[in-house]
């Protein structure tokens, strides 16, 4: 049970809500944590291997022997969570040493499974995939260097993309159908998404089978008029290679997509015609096997459609339309039930809820209502006439997972009321494995009754909670703070010996991308136990979310629209000024940092905010809108020919001249989604501004700037130092 207590923080100050948690020291341990301690695995916290819900009641683990290195497929019991059986072993497979995926077909009688992996952008790849029948133990190559393979309905077939096309490889002709033949790098692509639909609409296999096996979906990027981007790899030879692909940024020109229905029998494929559009983010076949939903969305994406496409005709009518002042988010929540009438989430009542429309597109109501969002919905059980849903009903830092009936009666609490918790459904929706954390307790994964009755703590990281109890760790107090006319969330690490009458050191962190949430009741990752390696030096350490930032409600989140960079920037200014006025605050030394758009916020934070930040880090920052991606930046910001202000106003390429302060600027030249580009802007600005700065490159390294032996250590030994050499009490 968590202690509660009154901050005593004088209101006057902070404007807090003021209950927050307990102000007393987590740990009562000495050890000091290290640079090396958080990287080298000290405080991983134990996980489940990721499984995957099996019919029945049952899911499967892909498992790896560390000795002899062999790798298996196993099938466990939700209800006892006892391995059944080995499905798979590599060592029963003539010709292929070991895998390291596998998935499954519709009635779970085959397998693909795929090696020898190779990384294209952040969630794509290619790789060599095989076909297993379980029952003969067959084991046959389906391709190499293919993506995203995939069962038809009937088992009798595998449709997979190679070189920009599709392929439908028949298993009992072991015959090969090609479905498109135009595909070139650059150029056309078929059946897998172009760089910004991957990064930005968050999928990469865009084909789909019709649940006859009939029919195939897909959709056709034609790239040819996107301009391309190029970056040097240096790699380890004696000349560097160039990365070339085609990257829109905001207000250039996106690919052109449309979609197409390839018919099996008859080998033909068509064009559906969608009307004005500019973006198809999904495609899903609906329970009736020659009916598609498709998704449309206009370049402001403030207009969605859903498509009702029959495909026998080639053609589609409109199901449902949704508009929106700003725009309307991208989900997989689109859930068809039994009957074809559908589960939908919304913003449209000024909060995320779910909504339960006939196949006419006729509201038949609203399932879930009030001042808080849905998160995440797992799934309808039809028989119990209920759905499982994630939402932060128990408080915005919190999330807590929840039953309701259809029509909005009977909502239960399944798992704890505080902390974070997730669930993992078994496919019938019969068990969920829950995963739960706060700020003071590490994951601990417990198996559920779909009734929220918790059966058996399978893993609850004992061990790390003692290993860290001999740390000197203080403890994250959650608080709000009144800013501009908002309360805004917030949390407070405070050195362990923290003694009221002295006068520390504050650094901000913050993110503050649109939707995004940095203040929430969950377990560390590594920034947490740097933040708390620096609390140990004798600093304070405070996180808050600004305005445009998530969970709080569409109006809250939206406020930013059109000005990214702005509200956000005078939220972080703001709550500095007003924290320096407590006693404790040394108004002389306090700085800021960042990443991605955090990095983007650190930087203007020390331009506009020159009066208060003392020191910035930005690491990987964009430094104008300008430069980034066409789906994502207009999203926000509408295109630079109709919104220049907005652009440049918040540019700080365009205020070098302002820095006074300690700025250290660090990217990864590999960096396919923020372009080193952006940093290389902004240090001519300061050059120009005859500014004095510090700046660190990782060669190759991409956006999260991981790659390579010590990479993340030598990061932040290199924050660590400027911090210790600019942000102090001198």
């Amino acid at each position: 049970m968590k202690k509660l207590f009154i901050l005593t923080i004088i209101s006057f100050f902070i404007g807090c809500n003021q209950t927050s948690k307990k102000s007393s020291n987590l740990t009562s341990g000495t050890k000091k944590i290290t640079l090396e301690s958080i990287w080298d695995g000290t405080f991983t916290s134990e996980s489940m291997n990721t499984l995957n819900s099996m019919n029945g009641d049952f899911y499967a683990i892909l498992n790896i022997d560390e000795e002899t290195k062999e790798t298996t497929v196993d099938t466990y019991s939700y209800k006892t969570l006892e391995k059944v059986e080995t499905i798979v072993s590599s060592k029963d497979l003539e010709g292929l040493k070991s895998f390291s995926s596998y998935s499954f077909n519709n009635d779970e009688t085959k397998l693909i499974l795929g090696t020898d992996f190779e990384k294209i952008y952040r969630h794509s790849y290619k790789g060599t995939f095989y076909a297993y029948d379980i029952a003969t133990k067959k084991l046959s190559l389906i391709g190499n260097n293919i993506q995203e393979p995939v069962f038809s309905p009937d088992n009798q077939k595998i449709a997979y993309a190679k070189d920009n096309n599709i392929f439908i490889k028949d298993i009992q002709k072991n015959s090969i159908i090609q479905v498109t033949n135009d595909g070139e790098k650059n150029k056309i692509i078929n059946g897998i998404t172009d760089w910004v639909y991957e990064e930005e609409f968050g999928f990469v296999r865009a084909f789909e089978w019709s649940k006859n096996s009939e029919y195939l979906a897909f959709l056709r990027f034609d790239e040819t008029d996107v301009p391309t981007f190029s970056m040097d790899i240096v790699g380890t030879e004696l000349y560097p290679k160039q990365q070339v692909f085609k990257y829109p940024k905001a207000g250039e020109k996106n690919a052109i997509v449309t979609l197409h229905m390839y018919n099996i029998p008859t080998k033909n494929s068509k064009h559906i015609a969608l009307g004005d559009y500019e973006y198809i983010p999904r495609i899903k076949w609906t329970n009736d096997a020659n009916i598609l939903v498709a998704t449309t969305l206009n370049r402001h994406q403030n207009n969605l459609k859903l498509h009702k496409v029959l495909a026998l005709k080639s053609s589609a009518t409109l199901l449902l339309e949704e508009t929106d002042a700003a725009y309307v988010d991208i989900t997989d929540n689109l859930t068809f039930l039994n009957d074809n009438s559908f589960i939908w989430t919304s913003e449209k009542d000024g909060f995320n809820h779910m909504y339960h429309y006939d196949f006419g597109g006729k509201l038949i109501n609203q399932i879930t209502k009030g001042n808080w969002e849905v998160t995440k919905y797992y799934g309808f059980n039809e028989a119990k006439n209920t759905i499982y849903y994630q939402s932060v009903e128990n408080g915005s830092t919190n999330r807590g997972v929840y039953s309701i009936g259809l029509d909005g009666e009977n909502k239960k609490l399944l798992s704890n009321n505080d902390g974070e918790n997730t669930a993992d459904f078994s496919k019938n929706l019969n068990y969920f494995i829950n995963t739960f954390s706060s700020a003071e307790n590490p994951p601990m994964y417990s198996l559920y009754s779909a009734e929220g009755e918790m059966i058996k703590v399978i893993k609850d990281n004992a061990a790390l909670k003692e290993k860290i109890a001999t740390y000197k760790m203080s403890t994250k107090e959650f608080s709000t703070i009144s800013i501009n006319g908002n309360s805004l969330n917030m949390w407070m690490l405070k050195p362990v010996n923290f003694d009221e009458n002295k006068k520390y050191p504050m650094l901000m962190f913050q993110y503050s991308g649109p939707g995004s949430q940095q203040v929430a009741n969950k377990w560390n990752i590594d920034k947490d136990y740097w933040h708390q390696m620096l609390a140990q030096k004798g600093m304070i350490i405070v996180c808050v979310d600004g305005r445009g930032t998530g969970f709080k409600g569409a109006a809250f989140k939206k406020n930013t629209q059109k000005e990214l960079g702005k509200y956000e920037v005078e939220d972080q200014i703001a709550t500095a000024k007003k924290l320096a006025e407590l006693p404790y605050i040394d108004k002389k030394n306090i700085g800021i940092w960042g990443w991605s758009f955090g990095g983007f916020m650190s930087t203007n934070c020390i331009l506009k905010g020159r009066d208060i930040f003392k020191t910035a880090i930005a690491v990987a920052p964009v430094t104008s809108w300008r430069f980034y991606d066409s789906v994502y930046t207009e999203r926000y910001m509408q295109t630079p020919q109709e919104n220049a202000s907005g652009y440049d106003d918040n540019s700080p390429i365009n205020y070098a001249d302002k820095l006074k302060g300690n700025y250290l600027l660090i990217h990864g030249t590999g960096d396919d989604n923020v372009h080193v580009q952006n940093s290389y802007r902004m240090i001519n600005s300061l050059i120009e501004a005859n500014k004095k700065f510090d700046m660190f490159l990782f060669p190759d390294r991409t956006h999260a700037i991981r790659e390579g032996k010590n990479t993340r250590l030598n990061l932040y030994t290199k924050m660590t130092n400027f911090i210790d050499e600019n942000l102090n009490n001198k």
